[in-house]
């Protein structure tokens, strides 16, 4: 698995996120990397809906219908309706165990 942490120079929010990968992927293996995002074509091209954006093996699992690649600062919202500036744990090993589950 490959886990990519897209984000902005100076994001408050990029090892808060890394962080929270880390925690989630409890102790599975994965590749994980920081990779800064200078500019917007770079953002579309990457996939990048705001800071941070996390990709699981290139796809963004909280990607919002209908959105556009950003530079912007990026809130995901959790279960309990609160906001914060990096999903929360429990979402990400979701997302990560559908990433991990064997295919059709």
């Amino acid at each position: 698995m490959r886990i990519t942490v897209l984000t902005v120079a100076d994001c408050p929010n990029a090892r808060p996120a890394l962080e929270r990968v880390t925690a989630a992927l409890g102790g599975r293996a994965a590749r994980v990397e920081l990779l800064e995002v200078s500019d917007e074509a770079e953002a579309a091209r990457l996939g990048m809906y705001g800071s941070p954006t996390i990709l699981v093996d290139g796809t963004d699992p909280f990607a919002p219908p209908g959105a556009a690649p950003s530079l912007s600062c990026r809130l995901y919202r959790n279960a309990d309706g609160t906001v914060s500036g990096v999903p929360d744990e429990i979402a990400l090993r979701q997302a990560l165990a559908g990433a991990a589950a064997p295919g059709p």
